[in-house]
């Protein structure tokens, strides 16, 4: 049964500071080469069950886009394509399941990019813990290894079940790409950038030929224990990136 959708106040200037740290994401991911032109989306939710959430503009790219930009959608309106603003289909395909099945999911971030995409493309998609990078995911992603096509609803609710355990973090999205959860901007912001990071790592380490050492399960487990219990290292990582933006001038958070 479809949930009648809360009426959604036009006001972009609604959270504000939520606005500005999602569009301040999007700025770092253009700089640091993970966009994909004007494809992929990040959403955030803004209430309390997590149907409704702010996302990118059709067609724009992540290098211009502000936080009064930013589309404010009920994962539950069928209406939503049908405004003059209606979001990319794949992206509220993929988003608006994302805050219909997994409330847990605050933040959904989806990218293509370089390495985790390699690593999408193998047979085993799995990322060993070869480093402290690695480790960090360790038992903390899922894989979908159902691709069939562009994230339209169908398609998006299934690979979104994967998302079901708030366990799984990351979900590696076989022959696509990778979608990142967190409770924060700041929270799934870091998680992608590092998981990326550790993609290319086991990526450049499989081009050496040689015998990859992979830790132990044991301290595998640990390290990702310890890197969810390091204080405030998500929030410094993104507040330091704003802080770049505003040195430059940037008009991110207008």
């Amino acid at each position: 049964m479809t949930v009648a959708a809360t009426p959604l106040r036009p006001n972009r200037l609604d959270h504000p500071e939520i606005r500005a740290d999602l569009a301040a994401a999007f700025r770092w991911t253009a700089r640091l080469n993970m966009h994909e032109g004007v494809a992929n989306h990040f959403s955030v939710a803004v209430n309390e069950d997590g149907t409704q959430f702010l996302m990118n503009p059709n067609q724009m790219h992540f290098a211009r886009i502000k936080a009064s930009d930013l589309l404010l959608l009920d994962a539950n309106d069928p209406d939503a394509m049908n405004r003059p603003d209606a979001p990319d289909p794949t992206a509220w395909g993929l988003h608006g399941a994302i805050h219909r099945l997994c409330p847990h999911a605050r933040v959904a971030l989806h990218v293509h990019s370089i390495h985790a995409t390699v690593l999408a493309t193998l047979d085993d998609p799995g990322l060993p813990p070869i480093d402290q990078n690695c480790a960090v995911f360790f038992n903390r992603y899922a894989i979908d290894d159902q691709y069939g096509g562009l994230a339209f609803e169908e398609e998006a609710e299934r690979a979104c079940r994967q998302l079901s355990d708030p366990s799984k973090k990351v979900l590696i999205m076989g022959n696509h790409g990778i979608m990142v959860i967190g409770n924060t901007v700041a929270d799934a912001f870091n998680r992608m950038y590092y998981f990326e990071r550790a993609a290319e790592t086991y990526i450049k380490a499989l081009w050496t030929g040689r015998k990859l050492k992979v830790l132990s399960d044991d301290v595998a487990e640990k390290t990702a224990r310890e890197i969810e219990e390091y204080p405030g290292q998500a929030d410094c990582h993104l507040n330091e990136l704003k802080a770049i933006l505003d040195d430059e001038g940037s008009d991110y958070a207008h």
